[in-house]
């Protein structure tokens, strides 16, 4: 044990013990990692070729059309290219069933026809009213696969789109148009009309005196006088705002301001009409 753990630790790798069980032990130097990683390879790879052949099953008729039979031809060939097994059934209705020999005649027509792909691996026998017969693979599913996977590893890998070869003319930059200078009168946007001046804005009308309300004519009420109207206070006329100036080309257009609105005007109180009473028809 000390001689293989001294050789071990001079070559610099590990010392595994390969068969514990045999008299002596048996061990062996080796880089453990590296063992580790080609067992985990071995391990995935026996993973990938593991395949599970699986039965598949297609029914026919006794009185089949030509196209509905080129299509389950297709399936039936399908199915053992992957390396499946496929059951063929023919089911038979009514007076079918006195004639087995015509579905043992289908059943073989069907073996020739698929013959580069499968065999008969068991011969056409009748169960109760179908009759059944099994096809095998050519190939097992496994060499299926590797086939598959060396045909698409030898085919060439597509290339990105080869650049276009450019000639001398298209190599020499194309030279950029010089700005053309315009100068900023030509593009000067057309002046506003001038603004009209704004009227002056109009005086505030005098207020109104509310017009005396008159008493009711009643025999128990007595006269009331009549209130005195409020004296008018003379207003001063408004002073006339000045004329806004034009607008050049240069300024912003002047907006018109919009005239002060008048002051309310007080509404003339309503008149109450006497009341007159009419007499009663019986009095």
């Amino acid at each position: 044990m000390e001689d293989a753990l001294r050789l071990a630790q001079d070559a610099d790798l590990d010392l595994v013990e390969v068969a514990p069980d045999a008299r002596p032990p048996v061990v062996k130097i080796m880089d453990f990692g590296k063992f580790k990683y080609e067992a985990d390879m071995k391990a995935r790879e026996a993973r990938r070729n593991q395949t599970n052949t699986v039965l598949k099953e297609i029914r026919f008729r006794l009185k089949i059309d030509p196209h509905d039979y080129g299509t389950k031809l297709g399936h039936v060939e399908r199915f053992l290219k992957g390396g499946d097994k496929v059951k063929v059934m023919i089911m038979f209705r009514g007076r079918e069933q006195s004639r087995p020999e015509a579905g043992v005649r289908l059943l073989q027509r069907l073996a020739d026809d698929v013959s580069e792909f499968g065999f008969i691996e068991s011969m056409p026998k009748q169960d109760g009213r179908n009759m059944i017969m099994v096809l095998g693979p050519v190939k097992k599913k496994a060499e299926q696969k590797s086939e598959a996977r060396r045909a698409a590893a030898a085919q060439p890998k597509p290339s990105g789109p080869a650049a276009p070869v450019a000639d001398e003319a298209d190599e020499a930059p194309a030279e950029a148009p010089a700005p053309v200078e315009v100068p900023v009168e030509a593009v000067a946007t057309p002046a506003p009309a001038p603004a009209e001046s704004a009227p002056p804005a109009p005086a505030p009308a005098a207020p109104r005196p509310p017009a005396p309300r008159p008493a009711a004519a009643s025999a128990s009420s007595t006269a009331r006088p009549a209130p005195r109207p409020p004296a008018a206070r003379p207003t001063a006329p408004a002073a006339a705002r000045p004329a806004a100036p034009a607008a050049t080309s240069s300024d912003t257009p002047a907006v018109p301001r919009p005239p002060r609105p008048a002051a309310p005007r007080t509404a003339a109180p309503r008149t109450a009409a006497p009341r007159t009473t009419k007499p009663h028809p019986e009095s």
